[in-house]
């Protein structure tokens, strides 16, 4: 098959304020901290000599300094803020208490119900984030010249992404574990894509 495609999808390195338990989302833009810069380094370390045709990333500085090394060794890369992290709304840039995590397991388990419209005052739903993504995924597998790709994201993005390209419900979005620099791979065939690795992190383990 011609369109054939072999996909990493990355989370960002870690911040100060996932160190804090600070939520972030779209709306706040903050960079990697010392343990998120060696968890770049580390990853670019193991994967440096995968052919990369393209780079994409969301319009966050935190998953531009993930794959940097990539870009400054001459990697096209483009940035979509399609990409980027769902709208936590009035959550953002607050410390996670013990009534915001409540409400939080309250948003999970209505989307896990196919409530995807439920939202956090000021914030996205699921369905609006897919949406947007759906926007991405059109532009990142328009160009049948890009064979291997990778993309740089966020945590809960990342969850409806893959539920996207997996052909998955988005109420099955929770079987999408993740932490910091971790990777997801995926081959398409042309019509399909199937899971190669799922939230491994052998990279970081070697440096």
């Amino acid at each position: 098959m011609t369109n054939q495609k072999k996909i990493y999808i990355v989370r960002h390195g870690q911040t100060e304020f996932n160190k804090q338990s600070i939520v972030q989302g779209s709306g706040v833009d903050t960079e990697l901290n010392e343990k998120g810069k060696w968890q770049a380094a580390a990853f670019y370390d193991y994967y440096k000599n995968v052919p990369f045709d393209k780079i994409y990333i969301s319009s966050l500085i935190r998953t531009f300094q993930s794959v940097n090394n990539f870009i400054s060794d001459g990697i096209a890369f483009e940035k979509l803020s399609e990409l980027n992290e769902i709208g936590w709304g009035v959550f953002e840039g607050k410390l996670q208490d013990g009534k915001q995590r409540q409400h939080f397991a309250e948003l999970i388990f209505e989307w896990g119900k196919g409530n995807f419209g439920f939202s956090i005052e000021g914030g996205e739903s699921i369905l609006q984030l897919m949406e947007r993504q759906k926007i991405a995924t059109q532009k990142i597998f328009s160009n049948p010249d890009e064979k291997t790709i990778l993309i740089c994201m966020h945590g809960r993005a990342m969850k409806s992404l893959l539920c996207i390209l997996l052909n998955k419900s988005l109420s099955q979005m929770e079987e999408f574990e993740h932490q910091n620099l971790c990777l997801y791979q995926l081959d398409y065939d042309g019509e399909n894509f199937s899971l190669v690795k799922r939230n491994d992190t052998e990279h970081l383990n070697t440096k």
